[in-house]
């Protein structure tokens, strides 16, 4: 395992240029650390950070794998509308990492889970509000809150019992009846027969995480971030069990320690080195609609639990996002799905003018089986991982750069993180 961190001013590769390997270059940097960051792309946050849900969101602590699941994807099998898709040719790639999530599905494990996660959040959701303030940053954040909706008897009981769980963590959260719903967005008003209730969690927030990974990259130009585009990592060259330089399609980059922040391209890269990830690449969707102009745009995200949807006002934008799709490393769109998504999003606002603005885009989640992002050492001495962070990643990116940070330099990260180690993994 990695053991004490370089010295202060030691080279540190940060490979990734998304909101997550981003965040760790800023934080490494901030320690005095002389930091290179290395992406592939012509710019930060092009990959599943460009269009993501726009949500930070600690009350989502509680983690995919769930009770209730397993059957629920009995019943999606061959709807290509349904929030969980499962393409044949994915199963093969899936096997190992399907079973150990469906041994997460138990009540206890989700709750234990739920746990680590939200510990996790919370941190993160802290170390935000710190380097927001500190870098200045502007990414058309809110600080409103989100609110989950329900549609019926069932599935208020459902959001109930999650949001009972992560208040007992510390989430702070409001049950509202419907009228109240329409109190706190009244843009929802033409929906007042289909809303049963909601949940509010004022503590959430909200924001674009591709303006936000941008920014904070130009912080990290001016704190003397190397940051190096259009060169994509190929290996490692190593020195009695240290990565001594990191290998690209441009030459080689030394190091004193390496980051690994690549989200599901880390897989590959990891098993160079003989370690195996827990990460199974899942593609979201999501879509981006031009709101200037109309009265009538959300004031506060709205979680649509029936529709499996995230509505989240940017600036004068809307990102819509929801459903999951298991194909492998396949980031192309699906008419049908994306299809679904505006036309949920017009049931909900059939007002809406600028329908034909939506921009369509798909980005490959790095999910693990317990929905815990895997952090910290390695068996190579000064590898470091920051990846696994699933839907959460634009939540847990500063907290995951701190933790990352602070084991890096040699000290302890100000949570326990046994559970999201690799050697800790259930």
């Amino acid at each position: 395992m990695s053991g004490p961190g370089p010295a202060k001013g030691a080279r540190v590769a940060v490979l990734g240029g998304g909101v997550i390997g981003t965040a760790n270059a800023y934080c490494l940097a901030e320690a005095g650390f002389e930091v290179v960051l290395i992406e592939a792309r012509e710019g930060l946050g092009l990959e599943t950070s460009f269009a993501n849900g726009g949500l930070i969101t600690p009350s989502m602590a509680d983690p995919w794998a769930s009770p209730g699941l397993p059957l629920k994807l009995l019943k999606w099998i061959g709807r290509e509308d349904s929030p969980f898709l499962i393409r044949p040719r994915a199963l093969p790639g899936m096997l190992g990492w399907g079973l150990a999530f469906l041994r997460n599905c138990t009540e206890q494990a989700w709750r234990r889970n739920t746990e680590t996660i939200f510990r996790a959040c919370a941190h993160s959701q802290r170390e935000l509000d710190r380097v927001t303030e500190a870098a200045g940053l502007r990414y058309d954040r809110g600080t409103s809150g989100t609110l989950r909706l329900l549609r019926d008897e069932a599935a208020l009981a459902a959001a109930l019992e999650i949001a009972t769980l992560v208040g007992e963590l510390g989430v702070e959260y409001r049950v509202l009846d419907t009228e109240a719903c329409i109190a706190l967005e009244p843009a929802l008003a033409d929906q007042r027969d289909q809303i049963r209730g909601g949940v509010h969690y004022p503590g959430d927030d909200f924001g674009d995480a591709h303006l936000f990974t941008t920014a904070l990259g130009a912080r990290c130009a001016e704190l003397g971030v190397e940051l190096r585009f259009g060169e994509r990592v190929t290996g490692f060259a190593l020195e009695r069990g240290r990565i001594a330089a990191v290998e690209t399609d441009k030459g080689r980059v030394a190091a004193d320690a390496v980051v690994l922040a690549l989200g599901v391209e880390s897989l590959a890269l990891a098993r160079q080195l003989g370690l195996r990830l827990p990460i199974y690449p899942v593609k979201g969707y999501s879509m981006t609609l031009d709101a200037a102009g109309w009265n009538r745009q959300p004031r506060i995200p709205v979680i649509d639990d029936a529709r499996k949807m995230g509505i989240a006002p940017l600036g004068d934008r809307i990102r819509l996002a929801g459903t999951a799709e298991f194909a492998g490393f396949d980031k192309s769109l699906n008419e049908t799905r994306n299809g679904a998504l505006l036309s949920n999003f017009m049931a909900l606002f059939p007002d809406f003018p600028n329908a034909a603005s939506a921009e369509p885009w798909a980005g490959l989640r790095p999910m693990t089986p317990d929905g815990i992002p895997v952090l910290g050492p390695t068996p190579i001495d000064n590898l470091f991982l920051n990846v696994g962070h699933g839907h959460l990643g634009w939540t847990l990116a500063c907290g995951s750069a701190r933790v990352v940070t602070d084991l890096v330099a040699g000290r302890p990260p100000e949570i326990d993180i046994a559970d999201m180690t690799l050697a800790g993994r259930r």
